[in-house]
């Protein structure tokens, strides 16, 4: 895809990225087996082995975990009331959307109490080992994982078509949580609502998307800090990446969108 091409003008020291539809990758560019920080791209990872442990009747979702008065599903949809670090909430549960790595921490934890071993390896046997993927899921759950775009590409093709679990819980995922909740998207501002699933950010109809402004309402995914992206647009059947080793900055705000739009454009 001529479209993928934009990333060697991306003034970062190394950049992947592809797209994938349901059955197949379509195309990628770049070093495609490398394996690099994926911040909070962790994030889906960690919310879908969740959802395994859930099918698996580990753990429930409306189970309490947490701050008090906080279930798995609050941790999972940024509603627990924790900030993005530190274990004092800030907001009672459902009451505000406030992005949290600290969430994600107890999440992990909670996870691994309940199935008697680290969270890692339940991420390794609910998800990595099942996908056939290279991804280390050591390190902090919500912003510690490694992975390269080959496996990033898997991921987004079982977020099209799932196999891990049942389209119900899929669909739960992908659903609006706590509805109405306000809150800040790190590094792009305060949104009325801001829409959360499990583990996913929905892009519903905001504007300046990182997504682009071609791909669908229903899309959703997830960016990291350390400048990876992964989004899967189910109108359109198609999931595209981008792995790179710079931090988020203005440079991602106005290069994700424009070759998001471009990919969308090419596929038709």
């Amino acid at each position: 895809m001529e479209a993928l091409s934009q990333i060697d003008a991306w003034d970062v020291p190394f950049a992947a990225a592809g797209v994938t539809r349901a059955d197949a990758t379509v195309a990628t560019h770049g070093e495609t087996g490398r394996s690099v920080p994926l911040a909070s791209l962790s994030k889906p990872i960690a919310a879908l082995a969740t959802l395994v442990a859930a099918e698996e009747g580990v753990i429930d979702l409306d189970e309490a975990a947490g701050p008090p008065g906080a279930t798995v599903r609050h941790l999972l949809a940024h509603a627990s009331g924790l900030p993005f670090e530190g274990d004092a909430p800030i907001a009672r549960p459902g009451r505000r959307r406030i992005y949290s790595n600290e969430g994600f921490q107890a999440l992990g934890d909670h996870v691994a109490q309940r199935a008697e071993m680290p969270f890692a390896d339940y991420v390794r046997a609910a998800v990595v080992e099942p996908l056939r993927i290279g991804l280390d899921p050591r390190g902090h759950p919500g912003a510690g994982m490694q992975s390269s775009l080959d496996d990033i590409l898997a991921l987004g093709r079982e977020l099209l078509a799932p196999r891990l679990v049942a389209d119900e819980t899929h669909q739960e995922m992908v659903s609006v949580q706590f509805p109405g909740l306000d809150g800040v998207l790190p590094d792009y501002g305060r949104y009325r609502p801001l829409d959360w699933g499990l583990g996913v950010e929905l892009k519903g109809d905001k504007a300046g998307h990182w997504s682009g402004s071609l791909t669908s309402t229903r899309t959703f995914g997830h960016f990291g800090g350390s400048g990876t992206f992964l989004w899967v647009d189910p109108d359109r059947g198609i999931a595209s990446a981008a792995l790179t080793t710079r931090r988020f900055g203005d440079w991602a705000k106005e290069a994700w969108p424009r070759l998001s739009d471009a990919v969308v454009r090419e596929l038709g």
